[in-house]
């Protein structure tokens, strides 16, 4: 068990139930899964770039990544239908919140400029969406070995009903919200 998960178990709950008022421990929001995703526009030209954004991917994850395909076609992107064009991974679980650990308290903090993340990114159903602009940022990858510096999609799902909730909760996690 880690350790964002020991103190979800016991310091959040608390101040969750304290906050919202909740009658009942299994009401209180959880994180229910993390979904990293990578776009390879690239991808539709050279098939070599995909499997280095895949590998990627497994290095900061680690898990095996799925490689995702065009549900549909796109003429101005020159795209046909089944294209494979990125790759995904949803971690559940101990790995969903040793990432979580790994991006909040290692990788946020290294972003040059870094003020905190959006507060506004979530999408009124409780789940937050952030956009990192480099893997660079993540101790796992190596500078030297990086062909291209590609950006991913991190979408946080949780079981709150509410932004406000969700809010909350990420930020008892230790996530930092620009002010």
């Amino acid at each position: 068990m880690s350790r964002l998960e020991d103190t979800y178990k016991n310091e959040i709950m608390d101040a969750m139930v304290k906050k919202f008022g909740y009658k009942n421990k299994l009401e209180v929001p959880k994180l229910d899964k993390i979904v990293v995703n990578m776009g390879v526009g690239e991808a539709k030209e050279n098939a070599k770039v995909l499997e280095s954004a895949v590998a990627d991917m497994q290095l900061i994850t680690g898990q095996k990544a799925v490689i995702t395909k065009a549900k549909n076609s796109v003429a101005n992107f020159k795209i046909r239908e089944g294209m494979s064009i990125g790759c995904k991974t949803t971690l559940r679980g101990d790995k969903m919140y040793e990432f979580a650990d790994r991006l909040i308290n290692l990788a946020l903090p290294r972003v040059r400029d870094f003020r905190g993340v959006n507060a506004n990114a979530f999408d009124g159903r409780g789940n937050y969406a952030l956009g990192i602009k480099e893997q660079l940022i993540f101790p796992e990858v190596e500078y030297d070995k990086v062909d291209k510096i590609r950006g991913m999609d991190i979408i946080f799902v949780t079981t709150a009903k509410t932004d406000e909730e969700a809010r909350e909760l990420l930020t008892l996690f230790g996530m930092p919200f620009a002010k």
